[in-house]
């Protein structure tokens, strides 16, 4: 099962690169690499586009695969595009991918676990996370949901996928995954948070 991170974005919002904000001492797209190592997923592939150059310094000492979206700008559609070919050029035999962000800053590898160890047991074409009525990333897609992932509209994530196959997803519940960082309130918030 590989795992694609999505770490592509602008962060205009934020105003700078949500994912270089430090939260406990990591960056935030570190924790989630960090995570994502910890799993039982293999390979690790982040999608970088925007200030790629200095966002790879941070994670190019972990064993993973780092590819870059030129046309990160078109959207996230294109970010998980570049990384599901990625995905199959290494892996073709690969069950399924667990898509996830960088600005999640509770995602943990036991989300990711038990994201993958539903899949095993209903063998749903999806599994996704649930947060606030949300229904989300990280999400899990088997393998034929790959050319539908590859076809999304660039500037849609997989919401829309999503919502397409109400009878053939299960939900894992992960209320901390409501939080993510958009805007510099987003992330002075994150920083009062005690847990």
């Amino acid at each position: 099962m590989g795992l694609i991170i999505l770490a592509a974005g602008g962060s205009t919002r934020l105003g700078q690169p949500k994912q270089l904000l430090l939260f406990r001492g990591k960056t935030l797209l570190t924790h989630t690499v960090e995570q994502a190592l910890n799993s039982q997923c293999h390979p690790i592939i982040v999608v970088l586009g925007s200030q790629a150059e200095q966002i790879e310094l941070e994670i190019n000492s972990f064993p993973i695969i780092i590819v870059k979206n030129l046309n990160w700008k078109q959207g996230m559609g294109r970010s998980i595009q570049t990384g599901i070919e990625q995905l199959k050029a290494i892996q073709p035999d690969s069950l399924g991918v667990v898509i996830t962000l960088c600005d999640q800053p509770f995602i943990s590898a036991e989300i990711i676990d038990k994201l993958v160890e539903t899949y095993e047991q209903t063998q749903n074409s999806m599994v996704v996370s649930e947060y606030n009525n949300i229904l989300g990333v990280p999400a899990l897609f088997s393998q034929n949901l790959f050319g539908e992932l590859i076809n999304l509209d660039t500037t849609q994530g997989a919401k829309s996928l999503i919502k397409s196959y109400p009878n053939h997803r299960c939900i894992v519940p992960f209320p901390l995954g409501i939080l993510d960082i958009d805007t510099p309130q987003d992330y002075e918030q994150l920083l009062q948070i005690r847990l």
